[in-house]
């Protein structure tokens, strides 16, 4: 088990607005974000000594700017924007997934280094199409998929759709109820973009296709905004405004897609079982032991296959647990209780990290799951630098 298990805890948890072109530069709702993270736990900016981010742009799409305070936040300008660059006493910034540097947020509490950090993600998706190819040469293994369309993650995520359906015999009609539920879910979180557009069955099998199978609603929304969350010691989060959630334990996945295609099926459950099997090694937990998920859904079928790889389901049943609707609120093993990245916007993992601090501190509202001591979150879809964690009720 992970030795600081269940000693750093998520005191704060904080949000900019969520919007499809935001009118304030990135810096600023990345400053309203950690404020809020800030003043919900009960603490100053004169208490923060360490900042964790992502601050890297999304790979596809748009002009692909690196503007800083625009495109981009980094630690030490936004300590300056703080006024705290005279007391931090650490930063950490990381080309994975945000969730990485929460990893080493919770280290450096554990390991003393500091005492209170914000991990953020600040994001900001340029006008232009997401998935657009802009080169006019494509190289190595890019000229033998970029001029069939085979450029970007919908296309990928579609050919493992297409090999689940035809190899357990679902179609996109067995995905409309999960669909439907999770934004029925976004509708009582006041953070969702989606919030006040409820969809029924037949607008999920009638959406705009993408890549045959997947469809618009299939995918995240992009946004423009910033979510924060105070990571501390347990011990001294207890003394603080809200219930602390404590971190038991978490895990990265190393498993990498080694055929030349970007991602398959076969791997995806291949690196999510890598790291389910690392999880629940330093947690000393198993799957019976959650009573909520956070499952990554930056692409709907994400879900279904961490549902498999984490052994809460035996493969090729995952579609068929969401269909009968175990997975929602009143469901056997809800999910995605907030309306993941597919209803709240797509943060790279903190729409996944905050509702399980919600729901283990009985701050979920109308969306609370009743029982919930431990909420297990996934981040990204299995391969190398995906994360889990365990987020549990302190006692």
């Amino acid at each position: 088990m992970w030795a600081f298990s269940d000693k750093v805890a998520v005191a704060g948890i904080g949000y900019s607005t969520l919007t499809r072109r935001a009118e304030r530069p990135l810096a600023a709702l990345a400053v309203d974000a950690v404020d809020a993270a800030l003043a919900d736990a009960g603490i100053t900016r004169k208490e923060l000594d360490g900042l964790s981010t992502s601050p890297g742009m999304p790979r596809y799409g748009g002009a692909k700017g690196t503007v800083e305070g625009i495109d981009v936040v980094n630690p030490w300008y936004l300590s300056e924007l703080l006024s705290t660059h005279h007391h931090l006493a650490w930063t950490g910034s990381t080309n994975a997934m945000v969730t990485q540097g929460f990893m080493e947020a919770a280290m450096a509490i554990a390991s003393g280094v500091c005492t209170h950090v914000i991990v953020y993600r600040a994001l900001h998706v340029p006008p232009g199409s997401y998935v657009n190819y802009e080169s006019q040469y494509a190289s190595g293994q890019e000229q033998f998929m970029a001029p069939y369309g085979f450029s970007g993650p919908p296309s990928w995520a579609a050919t493992i759709v297409r090999r689940y359906f035809e190899k357990f015999g679902y179609s996109r009609k067995d995905f409309a109820r999960y669909i439907v539920d999770n934004r029925a879910n976004t509708q009582a979180n006041p953070n969702g973009f989606w919030r006040g557009k409820p969809i029924v069955e037949d607008d999920y099998i009638n959406a705009r296709m993408i890549a045959d199978p997947m469809s618009i609603l299939d995918c995240d929304i992009p946004v423009d905004g910033c979510a924060a969350l105070l990571l501390t010691s347990t011990e001294r989060a207890r003394d603080l405004k809200q219930k602390p959630a404590l971190i038991t334990g978490f895990a990265a996945g190393t498993h990498p897609a080694p055929y030349g295609i970007p991602m398959t099926l076969e791997d995806l459950w291949t690196g999510a079982e890598q790291v389910a099997e690392r999880l629940w090694a330093a947690t000393g937990l198993g799957p019976k032991d959650m009573d909520v998920g956070q499952l990554y859904d930056g692409f709907a079928p994400f879900v279904y296959i961490w549902l498999e790889g984490l052994g809460i389901v035996p493969k090729g049943e995952g579609l068929a647990f969401l269909r009968d609707g175990e997975g929602s609120l009143t469901g056997r093993f809800p999910l995605n209780t907030g309306g993941g990245a597919l209803g709240e916007g797509g943060l790279h993992g903190m729409t996944q990290l905050a509702p399980s601090v919600i729901q283990v501190t009985d701050r979920g509202g109308a969306l609370q799951v009743a029982g919930a001591n431990r909420s297990i979150a996934t981040i990204s879809n299995g391969l190398t630098k995906s994360t889990a964690f365990v987020i549990s009720r302190d006692s």
